[in-house]
């Protein structure tokens, strides 16, 4: 095991998942993430002698299923781990794990950096600042946001459930990113143009200036200015036509142990006071639809307003 990686294993392990000696624990990764996964094995068979570790060929898009094999092993399990370089988080593998009881933490497309970086924050702050912002946003029938940028849309979540990732899952079925701090919800219908001017994927982190725009009508994608993310967009819609277009989720950051975002989009959404958009699959967040991608993009200053009012959002400087 990497020595330097035992502190936040440690954190995950224990702080997050509260993994106890008569648990089953399953880690989950692929051929580019090892180093992780060894470490938080080795860390959990220090708690329990029922653990494992499973490993496959990384998948080709965030949020394509696993091989049937490791969807089976995930149902078994009391806790999972899960460092892949693609995303698990929106997946039905990842939900049917869920029903069956496990807690799951994924961790899609994390790094040795960002391991250490994101798993050193106090997650019960965070737990506190996703409450308040929950509480700030649950009850509104519309939620709007703005940014200098040129961001305003407004989205309507009509009966769909505001859920915490707090990265603390200490009852069956209940799910986190780790690293974790956010507040989101998949709309039932947004009409706007957001301008992404931090993290998203294809590119990673933007340089200073370049700007990700689209259009949404009707919780639709309705054009993008911005070629690789278009074609990555077109290319799922090949395979599940207008459902790659959907509006999936809209979040608030809430940890503001993130002070810089870093071209990860799995730490980069979690910075407190950033808001990130997603579009394509929905399904694993409360939504409908299911698409091969789930491309989050993250906005540096929003403003947020929560029926007219504006949200007061976690301090984090970046």
């Amino acid at each position: 095991m990497n020595n330097s990686l035992r502190e936040p294993a440690q954190t995950a392990v224990e702080q997050c998942m509260g993994l106890r000696p008569d648990e089953s624990c399953l880690v989950v990764t692929d051929d580019e993430r090892k180093a992780i996964a060894e470490a938080l094995y080795a860390v959990a068979r220090e708690t329990t002698d029922d653990v494992a570790m499973i490993r496959y060929p990384p998948g080709d898009q965030h949020g394509e299923e696993p091989p049937e094999p490791v969807a089976t092993a995930m149902t078994g399990a009391d806790v999972v781990l899960a460092p892949t370089t693609k995303s698990l988080s929106h997946t039905t593998a990842r939900m049917e794990a869920n029903e069956a009881g496990a807690r799951v933490a994924t961790m899609p497309g994390i790094t040795d950096g960002v391991f250490l970086m994101g798993l050193k924050a106090d997650y019960e702050s965070i737990l506190r600042e996703c409450g308040r912002i929950r509480d700030a946003v649950s009850d509104a029938d519309e939620i709007r946001v703005t940014s200098p940028q040129g961001t305003d849309i407004t989205v309507v979540p009509g009966d769909r459930e505001w859920l915490e990732d707090t990265g603390i899952v200490s009852k069956p079925g209940q799910m986190t990113n780790l690293p974790a701090g956010e507040v989101f919800v998949s709309p039932e219908t947004a009409d706007g143009t957001v301008v992404v001017d931090g993290t998203m994927m294809p590119h990673g982190k933007l340089e200073a200036g370049q700007e990700i725009e689209f259009t949404v009508a009707d919780g639709q994608v309705t054009s993008i200015e911005d070629d690789a993310l278009r074609g990555d967009v077109e290319a799922a819609a090949e395979k599940v036509g207008e459902d790659a277009y959907n509006l999936a989720e809209l979040g608030i950051g809430t940890n503001v142990a993130v002070t810089d975002l870093v071209g990860s989009v799995l730490l980069d959404e979690k910075a407190g006071g950033t808001v990130h958009f997603a579009i394509g699959d929905d399904h694993g967040i409360g939504g409908d639809v299911e698409a091969p991608i789930h491309l989050d993009g993250i906005l540096r200053e929003p403003t947020v307003y929560a029926d007219g009012e504006v949200v007061d959002l976690p301090n984090s400087e970046r």
